[in-house]
């Protein structure tokens, strides 16, 4: 027996018919994700995570946690929503794209007949405990690709949103328009990964497509929601100045020129083994970027580019040494001490 098809008939009770999909002739259509995987009986697509069963699509690791953690919300990273808060992160296995410096290849290409995930939590469990953390201000959906946990988020998040919390998405945007349309209906904020802006980088380095993405990008910034962008800059691959440039003129006319947006480091990991980014190649990008967008940090290095200013009167808003974080340039409802000008939710 496929040792999928035994995972799933070995966890019934916890496997919940999955939303966006159509069926013909026992053949089942994921309309999910871009790569509207054509899978047959018994078996998974792409993301390893949603199977056929006799022409239904089973989302097979709904309530399935592989990381439960108290992060700080700069850890998403979210550096202009509830700065220096706390938020409960949760994550499960598998992922629908498969990047070659994934940083959590180890659950993200992980699949349920493989991988042994021993917490469960229904929705409900997952909110309660949410709740149960002082101060904590919701949800974040992370880890792994939050996308392919979609039935499980969508049923997590409408009773968080219903009992006051706030819910966040980190991902890859790799997601079709009336998914993502149904998942705003109930998310606060997104931190989304640009990984570069060429096709052929998404295509030979991560097995998707760059123009499903940005359609994410631009739907999000439609509808309203908290928006960060984050560029992890690989030497070689993804910084070509000129290609970079054409990004950022791209974020600052599609999006607006107040998006924020996060360039971080590389390291090794995964199947991609070239030097770590040097921090001259973030510090020119960052200087690029800053011609453009208000807001530009860089991450995974001790830089000290990462306070905020004040985007009217460039005072001092918010200091981050890592995770330690002063709010002091802020009032208790998130303007700005010294011209008022409301700058966020604290």
């Amino acid at each position: 027996m496929d040792q999928k098809l035994f995972f799933y008939l070995y966890n019934m009770n916890s496997s919940k018919i999955a939303r966006w999909f159509e069926s013909e002739n026992g053949t089942v259509v994921c309309n999910l994700c871009p790569h509207r995987c054509n899978i047959k009986e018994g078996k998974t697509g792409i993301c390893q995570v949603r199977q056929n069963v006799k022409g239904k699509l089973y989302a097979l690791t709904y309530g399935k946690v592989s990381a439960l953690h108290l992060d700080p919300i700069e850890k998403k990273p979210l550096y202009h929503f509830y700065p220096g808060r706390y938020i409960l992160s949760a994550g499960s296995i598998g992922c629908n794209l498969d990047c070659d410096f994934c940083q959590n290849h180890e659950i993200s290409q992980a699949d349920p007949g493989t991988y042994h995930i021993t917490e469960t939590y229904s929705p409900g469990d997952l909110v309660s405990k949410a709740l149960a953390y002082s101060g904590n201000i919701g949800i974040a959906f992370t880890y792994n690709e939050p996308v392919i946990w979609f039935e499980y988020i969508i049923d997590t998040a409408t009773i968080a949103r219903n009992a006051g919390l706030k819910n966040v998405v980190v991902t890859n945007g790799y997601i079709n328009e009336s998914p993502l349309g149904e998942l705003l209906s109930v998310m606060d904020a997104f931190s989304v990964d640009l990984k570069a802006f060429s096709d052929s980088f998404y295509s030979k380095t991560s097995g998707g497509k760059l123009e499903p993405v940005l359609n994410s990008l631009r739907q999000i910034r439609q509808a309203d929601k908290h928006l960060e962008i984050v560029n992890l800059v690989i030497p070689h691959l993804n910084d070509d100045r000129e290609i970079f440039s054409s990004m950022i003129n791209w974020i600052s006319k599609e999006l607006g020129d107040d998006t924020v947006l996060h360039l971080s480091r590389y390291f090794p990991r995964h199947r991609l083994g070239i030097e770590p980014t040097p921090f001259n190649i973030l510090e020119e990008l960052g200087n690029i970027a800053r011609k453009s967008l208000k807001h530009v940090y860089i991450g995974n290095v001790n830089t000290g580019q990462n306070d905020t200013f004040c985007p009217q009167c460039r005072s001092l808003l918010i200091s981050r040494q890592g995770y330690i974080v002063s709010c002091a340039g802020l009032d208790g409802s998130g303007r700005c001490i010294a011209c008022g000008l409301k700058f966020c939710d604290k």
